[in-house]
């Protein structure tokens, strides 16, 4: 494949902020820029979920490979959120997605309700910081779950994944499973949970079925009225754009399948439907268009080179939030896209929350390499570059080829791990 990416130069290549902003110019687009950053918006407190949040960081729900094979947290899902307790964020998202049943899980190795669910959640939100406003985030992979169930037909994506459709007495058992979750979630002393309606998972194809907004809802709209009576905040982390599907073109670049608009894109309306007070933006999907919400320059070993400078896939993601954080004052909005641009994270990151264009900045693959992010930025210490997310995409590579989820590149830990080896040699054989 040649080298596809040499008209988008690395972000650590822009030295200065004037080359930063000069180069979002010749790219014609904008981001909020504060220079030097704004660290007093970032250190404001802000209510969230009904409690008092220390700061405007959020850690954002990265999805394990590595728990037991019945859904149950390892030492290395332990060593995770133990390190997004020490983050210095205000609030964690999720933690990472729990499948609300064995069946719906994305991974054989993904956190699931079980018998002992009770006391793993319990455990895992002990690792946190007591004082971290806390979420669980709850999924049903659907399409993308490990025996495919897809919530409709879709002829691009049923060529990619295909199964037996969802029936609507299916449906109304896994509704189930979520009540039962955040039951579990509330009394393990989680302060929310997270309906999970993105990335192509159930509760985001269902959004993007062929009826209206309502009648797509349905599902998600039981799920929500039925967690808020078990006495548990709602928060919805949701793609509030889609993009085609995207396939490797000839040139190794990315090319869509199909024109746009595609899928869902109606937020505000989703938002007025459910009552949503709390929302994580994020969009597209990691199974068919990984660019739109995790802008990369080194794509996984088994994507396509960027279609688009990175940097336009993160101004898209931000003026998502933005728009959002504009139209519905009221809501609670957590921006992502950030790891993306690594040095001038907290100059990007302050000038949003400054701005009002978003309440919180989600940290979710530079959380990963660099947890302790925030608590340098609010410290007003300078970054480590030794630890700043490249976005060399092996958090996403490993796992697809069956190895546990992690920073291999920048994390010590993971550079000893035995399965880097086998990464090499995975990304040695997709090369070739």
């Amino acid at each position: 494949m040649a080298d596809v990416r040499r008209d988008h130069p690395q972000v650590k290549s822009l030295t200065s902020a004037t080359g930063f902003t000069d180069h979002l110019s010749q790219l014609g687009v904008r981001l909020p820029f504060a220079d030097p950053p704004d660290l007093d918006a970032l250190r404001q407190p802000i209510d969230v979920a009904g409690r008092a949040c220390a700061n405007r960081f959020a850690i954002l729900p990265m999805e394990g490979w590595d728990g037991t094979p019945d859904g149950r947290p390892t030492d290395l899902v332990r060593r995770r959120w133990q390190r997004f307790g020490e983050s210095g964020a205000g609030l964690v998202w999720g933690g990472e997605a729990f499948a609300v049943h064995p069946d719906g899980r994305a991974n054989s190795r993904q956190l699931c309700l079980g018998p002992t669910s009770a006391r793993d959640l319990a455990e895992l939100r002990s690792l946190l910081d007591p004082a971290q406003v806390t979420g669980l985030q709850l999924t049903h992979s659907g399409r993308w779950s490990v025996t495919p169930r897809p919530a409709h037909a879709d002829p691009l994506l049923d060529a990619r994944r295909r199964g037996p459709v969802l029936t609507q007495a299916e449906l109304d058992v896994v509704a189930e499973g979520y009540v039962r979750a955040a039951g579990l979630a509330r009394d393990a002393g989680f302060d929310f949970v997270d309906v999970k309606a993105c990335h192509g998972y159930l509760l985001h194809e269902l959004l993007s079925g062929p009826g209206d907004l309502a009648a797509n809802a349905r599902t998600m709209r039981t799920i929500v009225e039925r967690v808020r009576a078990e006495g548990i905040r709602v928060g919805v982390r949701l793609s509030t754009f889609d993009r085609p599907p995207h396939r490797r073109g000839p040139d190794g670049i990315g090319v869509p399948e199909a024109p746009e608009p595609w899928g869902f894109a109606d937020p505000i309306g989703l938002i007025d439907l459910l009552g949503i007070d709390l929302l994580c933006v994020t969009a597209g999907s990691p199974y068919y268009c990984p660019h739109a919400q995790r802008p990369a320059w080194f794509p996984p070993s088994d994507g396509y080179a960027p279609p688009e400078d990175p940097l336009v896939g993160v101004a898209r993601l931000l003026e998502s939030a933005a728009a959002i954080a504009t139209a519905r004052p009221t809501v609670t909005v957590v921006a992502t896209g950030f790891s993306y641009l690594q040095e001038w994270l907290p100059h990007v990151a302050s000038a949003m929350v400054r701005q009002g264009a978003a309440a919180l900045v989600g940290i979710g693959r530079m959380a990963l390499s660099y947890p302790q992010l925030p608590a340098d930025v609010l410290a007003g210490r300078s970054l480590d570059p030794r630890r700043l997310c490249r976005t060399f995409s092996d958090c996403t590579t490993a796992p697809r080829n069956g190895l546990v989820s992690g920073c291999f590149p920048l994390d010590p830990f993971y550079k000893e791990h035995p399965d880097r080896r086998l990464l090499v040699a995975a990304k040695r054989t997709a090369r070739g």
